[in-house]
């Protein structure tokens, strides 16, 4: 096809979904761009390219993109495909697992652009396919549309957000839940071969104008939804065994919805002397005081350790926009400064902090399991062995630790947290947000800081540090390239100690299913894992050593070793990289 074949088909193209777009806006668009491209317009032609290059993939995440015009994008058409073929794939699944049962499902969204229309007509789809749908009264954290799929006994549920991406995006996560998966993956995200299942079911759906949609009959939920949420998450901390409430909190939702929802638990659960950060305080798509709403990124959290300096409070908490990650930052009492724990570190002061739990209630104590994702911290299996506990480790996502059975904890590194798996089979921030302050009281009521749980931790299991190295590509083959450069050249040594360990994780094992990624661990246990980004086009480095602590005293040389160490790995992996 010449590039003037290829242009006149992107315009027909283009004209033919404008056409039948419902939406207004994103048919002004379009037709727009076209006008622009027919003139000669270079951007607006690579702008229209952009959103007819291919169709947006259905895969375990659901749907993530910009929104806009276009087969590529987020809109009213991708979206009203998503929830017809999703429906089909319910309806599928209940028929088989109990004939005659009607399905039911239950739809959630945040407050982002079109959130709220993506839900509405989602929720008219399910109706319109004989459906008991539940529409969810308002924007609320995603955390609250995970316990409802299972509170609400639903077949599936839909969370319309882009959670802490840019604010161009939109995104569409599904759950399964009662009659549509097994009892562990009830009220957890969608993993293999769900999405292929659902994926088939999109691609058979026939024209726009053929999917119905009712003009009524689904179910608005009422604030009572929310309210249980609220009372069962506050119910988690326990005033008998950690009666401690004095804990001066700085808590930032990050211009998302959870400020709301965590201020109410946080003070249901006791912890009353809450401050919210006034400038991100109330839900706003635009995020306008964040080059991006992630936590993790520099300078997020900035507003939030001001707030913090000036209130002289003891910790901060900061939930992303749909506050199912949370942050914590604290004054390092070493350095003074206000510093963001790593996800790691937090997992492990919740890991630990549970098992405590576990262990104080003079009750039996309950099987179950500890679990993280493969490139977490090895800090929560010694933590979880200690205590006599059994721990397993699952691919990146946490879609896989919330299906571990019989799971009583579970962490990544990314800043998800479950404590609470019967309630919220998902990484939920405000849950981990109340078991957070309820640990920083103890610890601060006892004359220490959560730094100094910390350490107490490493003098028992060993200082384990850790570090990440991200490496973005503007040529998906680039990360191809570097894979196959380590898997022909593999590095035979890092930071001076031996690899003793190589596990191709694409080859899978018993443990696990098969992944793009590669494990090294060296004779002093540095371990190092590399894999692609299954979000981003982003080579990720995962690096962590452990050194033995015999004493206090020995912590700050044992921390300037570690330091050291990891940067001698991380140069090691930027060689072996060809950096």
């Amino acid at each position: 096809m010449t590039s003037s074949d290829a242009d006149f088909q992107l315009l027909n193209d283009a004209r033919a979904w404008a056409a039948q777009d419902p939406d207004p806006v994103t048919a002004t668009t379009l037709t727009e761009l076209v006008k622009l491209t027919e003139a000669g317009t270079p951007s607006a032609r690579q702008e229209l390219a952009d959103s007819f290059n291919g169709t947006l993939e259905f895969g375990t995440a659901g749907l993530r993109a910009a929104l806009g015009p276009g087969p590529n994008r987020m809109n009213r058409v991708v979206v009203r495909r998503a929830a017809a073929g999703f429906a089909s794939f319910l309806a599928g699944a209940v028929a088989q697992a109990s004939p005659g049962t009607r399905p039911r499902a239950v739809v959630g969204y945040d407050a982002r652009y079109n959130s709220d229309i993506f839900a509405e007509e989602t929720a008219a789809i399910f109706t319109a396919a004989g459906f008991d749908t539940f529409l969810m009264p308002g924007a609320l954290p995603t955390p609250l549309l995970a316990y409802a799929v299972r509170a609400l006994e639903c077949d599936g549920g839909v969370m319309v957000t882009a959670s802490h991406n840019p604010p161009q995006d939109n995104g569409y996560k599904v759950y399964l839940g009662r009659h549509a998966v097994e009892d562990s993956g009830r009220g957890a995200q969608i993993v293999a071969p769900y999405d292929a299942l659902i994926a088939a079911e999109i691609a058979k759906v026939g024209s726009l104008d053929s999917i119905p949609l009712a003009a009524d009959g689904w179910t608005v939920l009422d604030a009572g939804i929310a309210r249980d949420y609220e009372s069962a998450t506050a119910a988690l901390a326990d005033r008998e065994l950690f009666p401690a409430r004095d804990l001066k909190i700085v808590l930032t939702p990050m211009h998302g919805v959870g400020g709301e929802t965590a201020v109410s638990v946080l003070n249901a659960a006791g912890f009353t002397d809450v401050t919210v950060v006034s400038e991100q305080a109330e839900p706003d798509p635009d995020f306008p005081t964040v080059s991006f709403p992630n936590p993790e990124e520099p300078g997020a959290l900035d507003l939030a350790l001001g707030a913090a300096m000036q209130a002289d409070a003891d910790i901060v908490v900061a939930n992303d926009p749909d506050a199912d990650r949370a942050a914590v930052a604290a004054k390092d009492p070493d350095t003074g400064a206000w510093r963001m724990l790593r996800g790691d570190e937090v997992g492990a002061l919740l890991g630990a902090h549970v098992v405590a739990r576990l262990s104080a209630t003079g009750e039996e104590r309950p099987d179950g399991v500890f679990a993280n994702s493969i490139v977490s911290s090895r800090l929560l299996a010694r933590i979880a062995a200690a205590a006599g506990y059994a721990h397993e480790e699952t691919l990146t996502g946490f879609k896989w630790i919330s299906r571990v059975p019989g799971l009583l904890y579970g962490y990544e590194e990314a800043l998800g947290y479950c404590v609470a798996p019967d309630l919220v089979r998902d990484k939920d921030g405000i849950s981990a947000a109340v078991l957070i302050a309820e640990l920083a009281a103890t610890a601060k009521a006892d004359g220490k800081t959560i730094f100094d749980t910390l350490d107490e931790l490493y003098l028992v299991h060993g200082l384990h540090a850790s570090d990440q190295l991200n490496i973005r590509v503007a040529d998906l083959g680039l990360l191809d390239a570097m894979m196959n450069r380590l898997r022909v050249s593999p590095p035979e040594s890092f930071g001076g100690s031996a690899v003793e360990t190589f596990i191709d994780l694409a080859e899978g094992s018993e443990q696990l299913p098969p992944t793009d990624g590669l494990l090294y661990l060296t004779r002093d246990l540095s371990r190092v894992i590399i894999r692609p980004s299954g979000t981003e086009p982003k080579l990720k480095c995962y690096l962590e050593v452990i050194r033995s602590v015999g004493s206090a005293a020995e912590l700050p040389e044992a921390r300037l070793a570690a330091r050291t160490a990891l940067d001698q790995v991380l140069g090691d992996v930027r060689e072996a990289l060809g950096l």
